[in-house]
């Protein structure tokens, strides 16, 4: 038998049901079978329903969305678009929050990289060590910190052991193909039980990826309309070879230029497990080149003065990124034994992070980020129906960017936070309270800037719960945020963004009202969730291009209003038959959000439009087949300066085959996404006018666990 620790999987402090696919499977380390909708990360609360959207990515349906970056791994999901700025670079979209209003976590801490400053800047989490990922789409501000004030995507992996392994070795591994990009990927992991109590984990992964294959033309008819404009205006005043370029930049097709990828991470953990509780830790390294496709029109100044040989013109280089983090994490959990507090736990996690811009072979700008974030906890143990946890957080950043092109001055972030989650049961009616207080400090020493904010976020849940499996429930919440440095000092061209990026240091704390009412159930075998929210914002923050130029760059411009977002989230499964060992199920899930800036002030910028997704599939012990669609509606609601995105329509399919059944982490799976080969672009990228969506992707892989 199997001997697990009695560490809890996370310090996230949620545990919601939703719609179960898979039932977990043990033994396998790299991506255990989860149950597709379940969220099991805190003992010490049943069903935390103040964040209402909550979904899980585990197990099979995890490998077959496994993409290079994060964003793009979780696009499947309700109520999740992603910045998809390059294959390399990719933020998870929640509800149409991004950047400083999203947070991306490890095992409930901060990834501690420059992810949060800006678009182009990959997210240091390879999806392909995960077993699990959850999603939580809301106010996770309570729980995570203000910058999750729009909601939080919290990865979970086994780099420090969760239990000890039965066999005197335990080896996972997972590899992949990907036709759309030539991407091939590989990763492993092995537990090694030193004792009865400790448990060593060492592992990695590599990827290599190729351009992008796309459908059709790389630029959108908009970009294609003014590369075309230029080559008339160009011909006429005899400038022929600036017209070939344009020409050339308007017929290119079926291709990204510049998108290909190189990411390698590797890691040892060590914990010892026992009946009092566990402690571990662990150190990882994450590498990783990938390049910035360029954008059409967006020459780059160079500082004036600089010396070019006399008769010529420097030719630039394609823009690279160079990025390298190392990591140190440490995870505790105490039982007490009785008393008021059940157990204690500890989360810490330290980062060393350097990042560079080249262009071609010289140095653009050097990022180097230094950070640390910790969390404690003392958990409640139950009272008669109430139970919950009372915490506090830090955080740390020293921020520094070194280079002509340094569009960020080097600051420091402090920020202190204490929260507390309540929850009380009253049979069919449950009770949920929170709340959380926060200071935090950012400073520019160089410019003799210093800001200070106090934050105060609070939250109540109501729900009842019907005898026939179904909850209705309410949230309200006021949720409050500091401004990050980028929002509050950034001043200068951004060659990787090509913008000339503006903040503002006199920025207020961002405020928000949200309401969510939702329902959800099980019933006749049919699962289903329905869940609508609204945000009221007061000193929203927000970056818009403001149509001026400065060193040749568009101007992208940080601004302050109000601002008002709404929209839902629906899904519903349900089992049509059973056809001798297959279960025939049919499933659907819908997504909306729109949002204003208020007094007239137009559309926020970059909100992903109305979408469709159904499918069908046949599941066994063995066996699964799927087809799905997928519609994206046009999106015309742009602010000023953006472009409209054109509709599209995904077909997709997929197969999986476990020899040994669910039981066993061993499966062979391959599917074929955007099968008719369709041009796309996603509303919520930065880049999608020269960045489109890959075209037919056929994609093959296996995991092993022995």
């Amino acid at each position: 038998m199997r001997h697990y620790g009695i560490l809890a999987a996370s310090t996230a402090l949620i545990a919601t049901p939703a719609m179960a696919q898979d039932g977990e499977r043990p033994g396998d380390h790299i991506h255990g079978e989860g149950q597709a909708g379940i969220v099991v990360t805190a003992r010490f609360v049943d069903e935390l329903d103040l964040i209402a959207g909550t979904s899980t990515l585990a197990g099979t349906e995890l490998d077959q969305s496994i993409r290079p970056q994060i964003g793009d791994t979780l696009t499947a999901l309700p109520g999740v678009s992603a910045t998809s700025f390059t294959p390399g670079s990719s933020r998870p979209v929640l509800r149409g929050f991004q950047g400083e209003r999203i947070r991306v976590l490890t095992d409930g801490i901060g990834a501690i990289d420059a992810s949060n400053t800006s678009v182009d800047h990959a997210v240091t989490i390879d999806p392909i060590t995960a077993y699990r990922i959850e999603v939580l789409r809301g106010p996770a501000a309570l729980l995570f910190g203000s910058q999750a004030i729009g909601g939080a995507v919290n990865v979970f992996d086994r780099l420090i052991p969760i239990e000890v392994p039965d066999e005197p070795v335990h080896v996972d591994a997972i590899t992949s193909y990907g036709s759309a990009a030539d991407e091939w990927t590989i990763a492993g992991g092995v537990d090694l039980p030193l004792t009865s109590n400790l448990v060593l984990h060492v592992g990695g992964s590599y990827r290599e990826s190729d351009d992008l294959e796309i459908s059709g033309f790389t630029l959108s008819p908009e970009l294609r309309a003014e590369q075309l404009e230029i080559v008339a205006e160009e011909t006429e005043e005899g400038n022929l070879d600036e017209a070939a370029e344009a020409q050339e930049l308007a017929d290119l097709r079926g291709t990204v230029p510049n998108s290909a990828t190189e990411t390698w991470t590797a890691g040892a953990g060590l914990a010892w497990i026992d009946e009092w509780g566990s402690i571990g830790a662990s150190v990882s390294f994450y590498d990783t080149v990938y390049g910035i496709p360029a954008r059409p029109g967006a020459e780059h100044a160079h500082e004036e003065g600089e010396e070019e040989e006399e008769g010529e013109e420097e030719e630039e280089g394609p823009v690279t990124i160079d990025l390298h983090q190392v990591r140190a994490d440490l995870r505790a959990e105490i039982l007490t034994g009785g008393g008021f507090f059940e157990s204690i736990r500890v989360r810490l996690g330290y980062s060393d992070y350097t990042h560079t811009e080249f262009e071609g072979d010289e140095v653009g700008t050097l990022f180097l980020v230094e950070g640390l974030e910790g969390r404690l906890e003392f958990v409640q143990a139950d009272q008669d129906g109430w139970r919950g946890v009372i915490g506090g957080q830090l955080y740390v950043r020293d921020f520094n960017a070194i280079g002509a092109e340094a569009f960020v001055p080097r600051n420091d972030t402090e920020q202190v936070g204490i929260f507390t989650l309540q929850e009380f049961d009253f049979g069919q009616l449950g009770l949920e309270l929170a709340g959380r207080y926060e200071h935090t400090t950012v400073s520019a020493p160089d410019q003799a800037i210093d800001r200070s904010f106090d934050s105060f976020s609070f939250a109540g849940g109501l729900h009842y719960d019907f005898e026939e499996e179904v909850r209705i429930g309410v949230n309200l919440s006021r949720s409050e945020r500091a401004p990050a440095a980028e929002e509050l000092f950034s001043n200068g061209p951004h060659i990787a963004t090509q913008a000339f990026e503006i903040g503002n240091p006199d920025f207020t704390t961002e405020k928000s009202i949200g309401l969510e009412a939702y329902v959800r159930g099980d019933v006749g075998g049919v699962t289903f969730a329905l869940t609508g929210f609204a945000n009221w914002f007061d000193d929203f923050i927000f970056d818009a291009a403001t149509g001026e130029e400065e060193d040749d760059l568009p101007v992208f411009q940080y601004f302050q209003r109000d601002a008002t977002y709404y929209g839902f989230e629906a899904e519903i499964a349900a089992t049509l038959a059973e056809v001798g060992q297959f279960q025939i199920n049919a499933d659907a899930v819908a997504d909306y959000v729109r949002a204003s800036i208020d007094n007239g002030g137009g559309p926020v910028p970059r909100i992903p439009p109305f979408r469709l997704r159904g499918g069908l599939e046949a599941v066994s012990d063995n066996f699964d087949a799927r087809a799905e669609v997928e519609w994206a509606a046009e999106q015309d609601r742009v602010a000023a300066f953006e472009t409209p995105t054109d509709d599209f329509t995904f077909v997709n399919a997929s197969v999986a085959w476990r020899p040994w059944g669910r039981a066993n982490g061993t499966s062979l799976f391959a599917s074929v996404n955007n099968i008719f080969d369709v041009n796309a672009r996603r509303h919520a990228s930065f880049t999608k006018d020269f960045v489109p969506l890959a075209g037919r992707d056929f994609r093959v892989g296996a995991r092993f666990s022995f």
